[in-house]
């Protein structure tokens, strides 16, 4: 598996926009490269937010500035332990990483190719260093947009004067670029977390097992019980009913509109909404 798309098609790339230096290579040493990969998870599911992990590396002359750990792979290619086991390390070694978070009102409100650009901007943002180059997952560019919509020097933004990254699509990134693959685990092993929280405030979702997807018990659930505050309300949930009405709400905790700025963390149950 290549660490970041064979480092984006070179070691030392000119930053985006400039041309790429000529002549004699040793009279201007390269600098690093920060690639940063990033991945989301949640996309498809009926409940929970979507989140965006990024999980930027240094590439230097010699090559990346740390090893990745053994067994980095696509999410979910690996066991629910072995992804846990894998976030420490993960940490350790990442030049930076965050995570973006966009809630299921963000999702109703905006579509869900504009909530993965909500959450990728802040995850970018979150990780506290201006990246040259962004590996992601998939065939949408839903980064650069949120990075132009910030905009430079500003508090969510990139570095004042440093480019904007360049952006590398790439479908099945999380198989094969170790970069993108980590942000997948770090991506899933928080929304999975979160989702067992939920689950202890309406388990008869199995939010705890199916994480928010369709699964057989969970439509059941939704036809016989309604929507709850964190179903993704403009979706197609194959309600019996469809409006406010049908939607049941769970005392002290109300919908989250996370803010703009920097990593959002996992959101926290009130401890007197917890059973």
């Amino acid at each position: 598996m290549a660490l970041a798309l064979a480092h984006a098609g070179a070691a030392h790339p000119a930053p985006h926009g400039h041309p790429a230096p000529h002549g004699d290579a040793a009279a201007e040493p390269a600098r690093p490269v920060v690639i940063a990969g990033v991945d989301e998870v949640g996309r498809g599911a009926l409940a929970g937010p979507v989140v965006v992990g990024a999980f930027a590396v240094l590439i230097g002359a010699d090559g990346p500035e740390r090893a990745l750990p053994e067994g980095v792979r696509d999410s979910k290619a690996l066991t629910a332990r072995r992804r846990e086991a894998l976030v420490g390390p993960l940490r350790e070694v990442a030049h930076a990483h965050a995570l973006g978070w966009a809630s299921p009102e963000e999702i109703d409100a905006r579509g869900i190719l504009a909530a993965l650009s909500l959450a990728a901007g802040r995850a970018i943002a979150g990780l506290g260093v201006a990246a040259d180059i962004v590996l992601m997952d998939g065939d949408a560019d839903v980064i650069t947009p949120a990075l132009a919509a910030q905009g430079p020097g500003s508090a969510d933004g990139w570095e004042a004067g440093h480019p904007l990254p360049s952006v590398h699509l790439r479908v099945k990134a999380d198989r094969d670029c170790m970069s993108v693959a980590a942000a997948s685990v770090l991506a899933k092993v928080a929304r999975d977390a979160h989702m067992v929280d939920l689950d202890a405030l309406a388990p008869h979702y199995g939010w705890a097992g199916n994480k928010g997807y369709g699964s057989a018990a969970h439509r059941e659930a939704l036809r016989t019980r309604g929507a709850h505050a964190q179903h993704r309300r403009s979706w197609n949930l194959g309600l019996p009913v469809s409006g406010a009405a049908n939607v049941q709400e769970t005392p002290g905790v109300p919908g989250v509109l996370w803010s703009d700025a920097g990593e959002q963390p996992r959101p926290r149950i009130p401890k007197e909404a917890q059973p």
